[in-house]
């Protein structure tokens, strides 16, 4: 994901939520974590306007933190998410991301 988003401009990263989340201009991005068990999963920010379209791949679920769903968030094994794919999610996530202000 690091290699996917290095030739942007406005990326940073910071460790939090089990794993590393990527920023574009301050704003959430996506983020990978890997398990204990080495199980991989990317979380996508897409939107809550993607939310329905990105659901409708066989591989996305939504995130549910106890019994509260995160909107315009899904998660993705990483086995499910090959270098299009991962480009593909991106290629959503930057687009939401580019369409909300700056963050200092």
């Amino acid at each position: 994901m690091r290699l996917a988003l290095e030739a942007h401009i406005g990326i940073s990263e910071m460790r939090m939520m089990g794993g590393t989340c990527f920023f574009l201009n301050g704003n959430m991005l996506c983020g990978a974590r890997r398990d204990k068990d080495g199980f991989g999963r990317f979380m996508f920010r897409v939107g809550k306007a993607k939310e329905t379209e990105a659901l409708s791949n066989p591989f996305a679920n939504p995130i549910v933190h106890g019994k509260r769903k995160l909107s315009g968030f899904v998660v993705v094994d990483e086995a499910d998410c090959d270098p299009a794919a991962l480009g593909d999610w991106l290629s959503l996530c930057l687009a939401h991301a580019a369409s909300l202000p700056p963050k200092s």
